[in-house]
């Protein structure tokens, strides 16, 4: 089965030329597109940013699963996968050091695209890059990735939080050859972990 993975620099919603590739994609099958997110206030109003560009392409059937609340997932009913944006710890915790992780790789493993926007990208690689930027911290953090993807760091809104010296220093640490840096409005998708295509502005390819 091909991979398909798209990562995006910041919230939603999708570009128009990857929103209807991985509309295509999620065509392909019979089910529903799972939307995973945190239960935060206003959460219902949000999705639409996430939705409306799949549903001019004709994806029509959405679930959501709240992560402090799922502990399961319908694996043979999921067409499509999104990784909403938030905090990046809590996407960490909820998924992956979770069941649900697991899930999700299996389900990506058998050609069930992924979509990650902000946080939800920078967890699918195998190192996680935690900007100090994204937690109010002092410093920047390495945890253990999903692993969807290997062979990259990624940094999200790469200008916007001035990532370039963090994102060297983790590829360095990892010793990951290739760095991606998003731009809040940039995207990539990689299919079988190879990059096909960029969107929107800008994306900083380091190696």
């Amino acid at each position: 089965m091909d991979q398909h993975l798209f990562l995006f620099g910041g919230s939603p919603p999708f570009g128009r030329s990857h929103g209807k590739q991985f509309a295509s994609l999620c065509n392909q099958r019979d089910g529903h597109v799972a939307i995973f997110c945190l239960n935060r206030k206003g959460w219902q109003s949000y999705m639409s940013k996430y939705q409306h560009i799949l549903e001019e392409e004709g994806v029509t059937d959405f679930r959501y699963y709240l992560l402090e609340e799922t502990t399961l997932i319908n694996k043979e009913k999921i067409t499509g996968m999104i990784i909403c944006g938030g905090d990046t710890l809590s996407y960490h915790h909820y998924i992956v050091t979770k069941r649900v992780g697991e899930e999700i790789k299996q389900l990506f493993q058998e050609g069930v695209p992924i979509a990650g926007f902000s946080a939800g990208a920078l967890i699918c690689p195998a190192y996680c890059m935690v900007s100090p930027s994204d937690y109010n911290g002092e410093q920047r953090m390495i945890l253990n990735g999903l692993g969807i993807l290997q062979g990259y760091i990624i940094a999200a809104h790469y200008t916007k939080w001035n990532e370039k010296q963090n994102l060297i220093a983790v590829m360095t640490e990892t010793k990951t050859e290739k760095g991606l840096g998003l731009d809040d409005e940039a995207s990539v998708y990689l299919k079988n972990g190879q990059i096909e295509s960029l969107e929107g502005k800008n994306v900083h390819i380091f190696e």
